[in-house]
């Protein structure tokens, strides 16, 4: 079992920045890929960044692409997504997830481990 405790969200205007942070303990942390997922009210999850399990690869979704960091420190046992020029469209429950020695997938069904999310509002 993992346990994935997501922080930082809130409300901030647009323009603004947030860092989320999301704690992981239960098992070898370096052994999982990790990924942070968003959803808004009546829409699908939606994958916004993950890095693999080795650390070599990151990827961000094209909605996020230069505004958007995601980056991870095995000794903390955390990951982090730091987002900068938010926009009200960012507007979202943020979850982070884990995929045992995963590949940085984009689908939801691939991660073994949620989070239970974090609100970030972005007001115009």
């Amino acid at each position: 079992q993992v346990q994935l405790v997501e922080s930082g969200g809130g409300l901030v205007q647009a323009g603004g920045s947030l860092r989320l942070s999301c704690a992981a303990s239960g098992r070898t942390f370096s052994n999982y890929a990790m990924a942070w997922f968003r959803q808004a009210p009546g829409k699908e999850r939606e994958f916004v960044a993950a890095k693999t399990w080795s650390g070599y690869s990151t990827y961000h979704a094209d909605s996020v692409k230069g505004r958007f960091t995601i980056s991870r420190d095995n000794d903390k046992n955390t990951v982090y997504l730091q987002m900068n020029s938010l926009k009200p469209e960012d507007t979202a429950v943020y979850y982070c997830a884990a995929d045992l020695f995963g590949g940085g997938s984009r689908y939801p069904s691939d991660y073994d481990y949620w989070g239970q999310g974090t609100q970030v509002t972005v007001s115009s």
